[in-house]
């Protein structure tokens, strides 16, 4: 075996030599979650602190190369895997998964950002409060991750994006230095948001270590309830009666077609799906409620009564319990699953004004099938927030592999120009990665581009932190490695 290079030396120092993952299977790091993209890691580097991740930045820099931050390693854009040049280094954050404090009189949680979200969530509820984002991932996600790609989930409705949920930050930046922002502070006006500058920048301006997140009081009682609702448009009136008659306390606000739910029926069968046979849209709510679980039931019936009687809703039930609602909330999250067993497909993360989510979803449904007669459609979301998963499933037995490579830029091109006309965004949740970097310029503006680059520019003028995500490639200092 031949002696490691100057690098691979300098990261043992870093991290120590067990935690340099240079040979045997690194599938999982180099895989990503979609299975879209294998690359191949310089080496798997795994450090336990915020000054291992500034020594390993250090290394980098100073022997040319760039590096790939990495999570959980569930993200949808392809932004967490090495690229196939054998050149970058993989640093994993999952050792860094402690909860360093809770301050309750502050309603904040301090946690390192390999914290998987479940536990972080978990941390939370054993002190007696709520840490509210949730999502299909939360079992093996990472809350730094999260943040670097502003994860959603279900509860934006209410609580906002992981950004909203965000007060303070420790990162390392692309020198090899360690901010230390962890604040507490809800109000903090001394200059630059700093913060909100690295959250939803996926890696690309310096690497998040930890976080401080806001807590919430737990509710008194939370409920579930699935409605059938005849058209998208009934679903965003149903959406508008939940807001004033439940006001905060709707936070959770799902839209399911029935194609999507019909893939869940075939698939798992076992969940049971409701009310999707004669509807075309259901929808999924929850009540969080802060006074008792019958004040949260007589609010849930007067909204879905009175939803029944204006027309906007054909059928509802309530669940009678929580093992109810969580069978009603695993058949949505059951759905991305329910696809990737009928086949390859293409997913598309799009915002659109609520206002206008109808309109779009008529226009580009007719539009796809139209040019390309037989394509299969799997649209769901968070409607309360204006988010969809607007998704392309291959014509049924057809060759799905081609379709993907014959078709998937044509689709996204259609989509993504549906989007733009109605005044959203091609991205909602789940980041631009590399998959989208090449699409942004033709969606973002020029000025918008331009102060993105310079803001690159400024905090990683070497381009080290993970090249060639969210802006489309350019040369930079080290190793002419894209940008």
């Amino acid at each position: 075996m031949s002696p490691p290079s100057p690098l691979i030396e300098a990261l043992q120092q870093a991290v120590g030599a067990a935690h340099v993952l240079t040979e045997g299977d690194l599938s999982a790091y180099e895989h990503d979650w979609r299975r879209r993209a294998r690359g191949r890691a310089l080496a798997v580097v795994r450090p336990a602190s915020a000054e291992q991740v500034a020594a390993v930045v250090r290394a980098c820099v100073a022997h040319g190369a760039t590096i790939v931050p990495q999570g959980g390693n569930t993200g949808l854009a392809v932004g967490s895997v090495p690229d196939e040049t054998g050149t970058q280094v993989l640093l994993s954050l999952r050792r860094m998964d402690k909860v360093r404090a809770v301050d309750a009189a502050n309603l904040t949680i301090t946690v390192e950002a390999g914290c998987i979200l479940q536990n972080l969530q978990g941390a939370a509820e054993a002190a007696g409060y709520l840490f509210p984002l949730s999502l299909a991932a939360e079992g093996s996600c990472t809350i730094g991750g999260n943040l670097a790609t502003n994860a959603g989930g279900t509860q934006v409705v209410r609580y906002g994006n992981a950004r909203e949920l965000c007060l303070g930050l420790e990162v390392v930046t692309a020198q090899g230095e360690v901010w230390s922002g962890l604040t507490g502070l809800r109000k903090d006006n001394t200059g630059y948001d700093l913060r909100d500058l690295y959250i939803g920048s996926e890696g690309t301006l310096g690497i998040i270590t930890a976080a401080t997140l806001k807590l919430y009081p737990r509710p008194a009682a939370k409920l579930t309830a699935w409605a059938a609702v005849p058209s998208m448009q009934a679903a965003v009136d149903l959406l508008g009666l939940a807001h004033a008659r439940l006001g905060a306390g709707l936070t959770g606000f799902e839209v399911m077609g029935q194609f999507a739910l019909s893939l869940v029926d075939k698939h798992y069968p076992q969940l049971r799906v409701p009310l999707f046979k004669e509807s075309p849209w259901c929808v999924l709510l929850e009540n969080s409620d802060h006074e008792s679980e019958a004040h949260a039931r007589a609010l849930f019936e007067q909204l879905l009564e009175t939803a029944l009687e204006s027309g906007c809703v054909t059928d509802a039930v309530v669940a009678e319990n929580l093992t109810q609602a969580k069978g009603l909330w695993h058949i949505r999250e059951s759905i991305p699953l329910a696809q990737a067993e009928e086949g390859l497909n293409i997913k598309h993360d799009i915002s659109i004004p609520v206002s206008r989510i109808p309109a779009f979803v008529e226009e580009t449904d007719a539009l796809l099938a139209r040019e390309i007669p037989g394509v299969r459609l799997v649209d769901f979301g968070h409607l309360g927030d204006g988010n969809l998963h607007y998704n392309v499933q291959a014509p049924e037995h057809g060759d799905a592999k081609a379709f993907l490579r014959d078709e998937e830029d044509r689709i996204n091109t259609l989509v993504f120009d549906a989007v733009a006309r109605h005044e959203g965004s091609i991205s909602a949740e789940h980041g631009i990665g590399s998959l989208k970097a090449a699409k942004l310029p033709h969606y973002k503006s020029a000025v918008a581009l331009g102060l993105m680059r310079r803001l690159k520019q400024a905090l990683d003028p070497q381009g080290v932190m993970n090249p060639g995500r969210v802006l489309a490639a350019e040369t930079t200092a080290i190793g002419s490695q894209p940008l």
